[in-house]
Formats: C-alpha cells, sequence, structure tokens
C-alpha cells in the first residue's frame, strides 16, 4: 500500500498501492499540459479505475488527486472554476409557497414518487433541499438518484424530496453487522446504496407520509438503480442525527437500526473529527438473503 510516512492513501475505499502510486506520480509530472479532469480520466484509462457500467471514475479519481495535492503530494495544474464534489451549493428557483397540508397520509393518497429529470427539476430540487434541509445541497460523490415525493389528492404538489448515492466507504457498525472481510467488502461494496437526502417541507404535517415514501424508494430503488448503473443493489443504509430527529419514520419503514459512527466525514482519514458528530446507523435489507450475499467474498 502507497504511504507517505505512516499514512496509507484511499481511493473511493480502498487502500492505493505503492506501484499505483508511482503510476500517479509519473503521469501527473509527464503531463502538465493537460487539464485536472484530462488527468483524471488518463489515470482511470490506466488504472482501470471504474464503475460497474464500463464507465471511468474521473470524478472521484479528479477529487482524489486534489487532496493529495492539498497534502503537497503532486503539483497539479491550476484548477478551472467549478465547484468540487461535496461542496455545499446556493441553488436557487423561484419556490411557490407550499400551503399547510395535516392530516393522515390516507386523506392524501395517493402518495407518489417520481424520478428527478431535466434541468428545470434538477434545479427545483436542489433548491428546496438548500432552503429546507438542515445539510443544504451538496455536490455528491459517484452514482445517485433523486426523486420527488408527490401526493394527488386533493391535486398534485410536490411535498418532499429524497437522494440515494454511493455507499459510504467505511462503516464500522454496518461492516460488523455484515461480517464484512476485506474480500467481501471489495467484491460488494456497490451493492449497498446510501439515502443521502430525505426532506419533507416544512409546512407538510401528514401522519405517516415519511414512512410511506421510504417505503416506496424500497419498492422501487434496487429496479431504478440496477437500470441506470447496471448494478442491483442488496442493502440500502441511512445516517440519523439523532440529536434532531428520532428516526421514528424509518423504524416504521422496517429499516434496522444497527449502531453508531465515530462522527468522521467521508474524507477524515486522520481521524481529526472523530466524535464531532456521531450519527445512527440504519440499514434496510432489499431481498430476504441480502446479508447473507453480501457476507461473501
Amino acid at each position: 500500500m502507497a504511504t507517505s510516512g505512516s499514512k496509507i492513501h484511499y481511493f473511493c475505499g480502498e487502500p492505493v498501492s505503492r506501484a499505483e502510486m508511482a503510476v500517479i506520480t509519473s503521469v501527473v509530472g509527464d503531463c502538465r499540459g493537460i487539464s485536472r479532469t484530462e488527468l483524471a480520466n488518463t489515470l482511470c484509462e490506466i488504472l482501470q479505475w471504474r464503475r460497474p457500467t464500463g464507465k471511468l471514475k474521473s470524478v472521484e479519481c479528479r477529487t482524489f488527486l486534489e487532496e493529495l495535492a492539498e497534502k503537497g503530494l503532486l503539483v497539479l495544474p491550476p484548477g478551472r472554476a467549478g465547484r468540487p464534489r461535496g461542496s455545499r451549493t446556493a441553488a436557487h428557483a423561484p419556490l411557490a409557497e407550499t400551503p399547510l397540508l395535516s392530516g393522515t397520509v390516507g386523506e392524501f393518497a395517493p402518495v407518489e414518487l417520481l424520478p428527478v429529470q431535466g434541468k428545470e427539476e434538477q434545479l427545483l430540487w436542489r433548491s428546496l433541499v438548500e432552503q429546507y434541509h438542515y445539510l443544504g445541497h451538496r455536490v455528491p460523490f459517484g452514482a445517485h438518484l433523486r426523486y420527488f415525493i408527490r401526493i394527488r389528492n386533493p391535486q398534485p404538489i410536490v411535498v418532499g424530496c429524497l437522494q440515494f448515492s454511493s455507499p459510504a466507504w467505511r462503516m464500522a457498525a454496518r461492516d460488523q453487522y455484515l461480517g464484512w472481510d476485506a474480500a467481501a467488502r471489495k467484491t460488494n461494496l456497490q451493492r449497498i446504496v446510501n439515502n443521502s437526502r430525505f426532506l419533507l417541507l416544512p409546512t407538510v404535517r401528514i401522519k405517516n407520509l415519511a414512512s410511506k415514501a421510504l417505503s416506496l424508494a424500497g419498492d422501487r430503488i434496487a429496479d431504478d438503480w440496477e437500470q441506470r448503473f447496471a448494478v442491483r443493489p442488496l442493502l440500502l443504509e441511512t445516517l440519523v442525527d439523532t440529536a434532531r430527529y428520532a428516526g421514528t419514520c424509518y423504524r416504521a419503514a422496517n429499516w434496522i437500526e444497527v449502531g453508531s459512527t465515530t462522527g468522521r466525514g467521508r474524507n477524515d482519514r486522520n481521524h481529526e473529527f472523530h466524535g464531532a458528530s456521531p450519527k445512527t446507523l440504519f440499514l434496510l435489507p432489499l431481498t430476504r438473503n441480502a446479508v447473507s450475499q453480501l457476507g461473501r467474498g
């Protein structure tokens, strides 16, 4: 594994070998005339860093290169203006005022999940999440799907948002629950999908709507994810900040509480934020034998 001193470098949660680091250093040093994106594409081609669909992991690779450059391990060409993945964004579309909605979910049925499509819908989704979700909108890492939550009665209206994205690279509680060794984790990580955003608008007070939306998502996410990314997920995961929320809707939708995180972020490799904001981890198997399938290397 590649180290600087005693530090191990990771790409998408996997240790980078010394041979791979030598290739990275050589390519970056020899190709100073090309952009950071072109460097990332080149390295992904050479090192075969690809998604299951065959597409290059260029976004993740560029982020990895920039992390190495910040630590003084590489000198990259000047970056172009733009938002890095994982950064909080300000995305605002004109938002219609949502009326106060209260009652039981049956009174507003049917509830629908609508995949977000096109630039206008993407802008609306980002704007709702940025304005009303306590974490705001961030450019997600890796693969992701987004949905609007809509009720149809007394008229069609969007009442919330969901996002599913690539899994956390390492979570001790999850990995222990699955009984993963290194081989099983490497083989099966991409068969887990993370529910990374869940929002009901603040004017929506519909009893059981949250658990209903989660149940609808659990019923369709495997098909939607496989169609888009050529991998069929077996398990959903999510982190709940129990200083803010009890996680009641996840329990009602049959998600399983399996433990807590340390509070480290995705890129906190130096344990600088250990314990800063621990979250409760919930999992939802999408098939009856999901855990046993994921546990195999």
